[in-house]
């Protein structure tokens, strides 16, 4: 663990303070350090248009569909100001081989500047439908629109996760995510478990997406009570989950199981059948971030190992296999699994010093690190920072020739590809 990474560990228990002292530091930092706004071949995809900001969301899905002509983007007029605006945002259709001609399709009213509404392509064909996240009549939703025909299905409940069949999806609880991590939920309707730091309460649904039927799959307590440890028993504990995603089979999914101590957080990577049964603690070494399902049975993990340090970790579902890859690498980012490629990953990088994010690319079977290479480099400017900030979130088309990634290095959030 570097200097930087053990102060700002200390750092953690004084959020106020360490915000003011890491602006302070990457003021410094910048003001001494080479220019840049961008290197590598990159395109943007996403208009021209200084009064609005473009992106797509999350890197655990792709923007384009199945035949690589169509894109899906967002478009909003703010995404400095608040993580989890109250207003409106457009859902676009961008016709690459058309001159990046924009289709608007659809608004939500349920969104964030880091996984958007969650609109994605619809399997199993991922070309004809799309699903994302909406508001209607006071409650939450999700809707399954149809783009050729633009009829629309409203179902029951907001999606987290969607099956590659099409067919299931998981939920959480949106409105405690906001309360609890800014940026990845919804403000729209309060809190039901508002004030109570472990609910008796649902946590995670799982929804039929053919007829709508929503079951109560796992409570917070099912999660806290599953090889207790002390810290998780320890009063006050504040306790939620996050980043749900289910296995390319369907079978499983992975879950953050995330309880705040004060201002220390905890974090465990579990697994479960997507019924809610045979649970099991992947990862106990109190820090996971941003994983992805590298098959049915591995998941590649940004964590901290207390015998190694932070870094990147494959690891075998339902056991305590795993392997170190690039031990360079001990810095946070978004990987995601080539489709053509079974050991190429994309990810992505933070701010450095110098507020300079990168995409790279890796092999998981190189434990050297010899593998990894910077394929763009973009200026992240300070106007988004913290729980507005504009992460890369690179995402693979299906062809693997390309990336396409969020980015603000030309003054405000834009959808970018680069061609390998």
């Amino acid at each position: 663990m570097s200097i930087e990474q053990k102060i700002n560990y200390q750092l953690n228990k004084y959020p106020a303070v360490k915000k003011v002292i890491k602006r302070a530091y990457q003021l410094g930092c910048y003001t001494v350090s080479k220019k840049i706004k961008s290197e590598g071949n990159i395109v943007r995809v996403s208009p021209d248009d200084p009064e609005h900001e473009y992106f797509f969301g999350y890197y655990d899905k792709s923007s384009w569909d199945a035949t690589m002509r169509y894109m899906l983007c967002m478009r909003a007029k703010d995404t400095w100001s608040e993580p989890d605006p109250m207003g409106t945002a457009d859902i676009l259709l961008i016709d690459t081989q058309n001159g990046n001609a924009v289709r608007k399709i659809a608004t939500t009213h349920t969104w964030n500047v880091q996984q958007g509404c969650m609109a994605q392509w619809l399997g199993p064909d991922f070309k004809s439908r799309i699903l994302y996240n909406d508001l209607r009549d006071g409650e939450y939703c999700s809707v399954i629109l149809n783009i050729e025909t633009m009829e629309e299905r409203v179902l029951p409940m907001p999606c987290y996760t969607v099956s590659a069949d099409g067919k299931t999806a998981l939920s959480l609880d949106f409105s405690r995510l906001h309360s609890l991590r800014l940026g990845y939920g919804y403000v729209a309707l309060p809190e039901v478990t508002k004030g109570v730091a472990l609910p008796d309460a649902t946590a995670v649904w799982k929804m039929d997406l053919e007829s709508g039927e929503v079951k109560d799959l796992l409570k917070y307590t099912d999660f806290a009570g599953f090889e207790p440890r002390l810290e998780i028993l320890e009063k006050g504990s504040v306790h939620k989950v996050n980043h749900l995603m289910l296995s390319p089979n369907g079978k499983r999914f992975m879950v953050l199981y995330r309880w705040f101590c004060g201002q220390r957080k905890y974090t465990r990577l579990m697994t479960c059948n997507v019924d809610g049964t045979d649970m099991y603690v992947l990862s106990d070494d109190d820090m996971v971030s941003h994983c992805y399902w590298k098959n049915d049975e591995e998941i590649i993990a940004f964590e901290r190992k207390k015998e190694f340090g932070p870094g990147y970790y494959l690891m075998k579902d339902k056991t305590q296999e795993w392997q170190h890859i690039w031990p360079q690498l001990s810095n946070d980012g978004h990987p995601s699994y080539c489709p053509t490629d079974n050991h190429l990953v994309v990810f992505d990088t933070y701010p450095s010093r110098s507020r300079i994010q990168e995409v790279k690319l890796g092999l998981d079977n190189d434990t050297k690190g010899d593998s990894v290479r910077t394929i763009a480099k973009v200026f992240a400017p300070f106007k988004y920072d913290n729980d507005t900030r504009c992460d890369l979130h690179p995402r693979w088309r299906q062809d693997g020739k390309a990336v396409c990634f969020d980015s603000v290095f030309e003054g405000h959030r834009g959808l970018y590809v680069v061609e390998l």
